[in-house]
């Protein structure tokens, strides 16, 4: 098969072939299914896509701790799938999720409580939707 034949069967093809990257990889952009705010970016293996759609609940890999887990397993604050999607070429995952609480570790409704500003020198941070749903220092109790 030729590569463009290759190409062809991944962006119009109805086969659901995951393009993982060499870690094994591929991008997964969680959104809240009722308002469309970005919740929060992590990754998936073979195994957390494959948990993900059969099980109904958000799967993902954990880079930091080489590690599967449950969206929700330690804190509660659960993600329920309600749509999945693959870009164009099959390597990024978007899932349309109820998400139960708040989807950040840190505490907040989403990972992206912080704006950037453009400033004279270095752009800088500010706090936009910021309030934490849950102290974190109480549910990661190690």
């Amino acid at each position: 098969m030729s590569p463009s034949s290759e190409i062809n069967d991944i962006e119009e093809g109805l086969e659901l072939e995951p393009r993982f990257d060499a870690a094994g990889l591929v991008t997964c952009v969680a959104t809240d299914a009722a308002t469309g705010e970005v919740l929060m970016v992590a990754h998936m293996n073979d195994e957390a896509l494959r948990k993900t759609i059969a099980s109904g609940e958000a799967w993902y890999f954990s880079r930091s701790r080489n590690a599967l887990w449950r969206k929700g397993e330690t804190s509660g604050q659960t993600q329920r799938v309600v749509e999945m999607r693959m870009d164009c070429d099959q390597d990024a995952v978007w899932i349309r999720v109820e998400q139960q609480g708040a989807a950040c570790h840190t505490g907040r409704r989403s990972c992206f409580y912080r704006k950037v500003e453009a400033g004279e020198g270095a752009a800088r941070l500010s706090f936009v939707d910021a309030e934490r749903l849950f102290d974190p220092k109480d549910v990661y109790r190690k």
